[in-house]
């Protein structure tokens, strides 16, 4: 097992949401790896939890990473964050580039949940998605 990747995981993730015209479109500056404090945008984008498991193989270290990305706002609705989410989508459906550390065998998308919080003040869209690594 190991959790040594995890870090330029996270790093390409940040990055590649960062630098998407769409995305940066609809949301701005508004993309975080750790929930925002003070104040908070009425749409932002934040990297969330994490789970890894162990997929080493016959001399390969690897890794598998489902990770969560959270869609928040304010809005009324849940259209703008839709859109939103949909712009993740297409931003890491496609390569992300080398890491810092290993290599990415696949990411792929997994699930999503849309919900209100019980105020009924929120919408959230969490989505998750796998990566499957190893550590050449």
């Amino acid at each position: 097992m190991t959790y040594t990747m995890a870090i330029a995981l996270q790093k390409a993730v940040y990055a590649a949401l960062s630098a998407d015209a769409a995305l940066q479109t609809l949301v701005g500056t508004a993309i975080f790896d750790a929930p925002p404090v003070g104040a908070i945008p009425a749409l932002y984008v934040s990297l969330g939890p994490e789970t890894a498991q162990d997929r080493s193989d016959q001399g390969i270290s690897g890794a598998r990473h489902d990770f969560v990305i959270s869609v928040v706002t304010d809005a009324g609705g849940f259209q703008e964050a839709k859109a939103v989410a949909a712009a993740v989508s297409d931003v890491l459906d496609q390569p992300l580039g080398a890491l810092d550390r290993g290599r990415l065998v696949t990411l792929n998308f997994l699930r999503a949940r849309a919900k209100r919080d019980e105020a009924g003040q929120q919408r959230r869209i969490d989505m998750t998605f796998r990566a499957l690594l190893d550590d050449e």
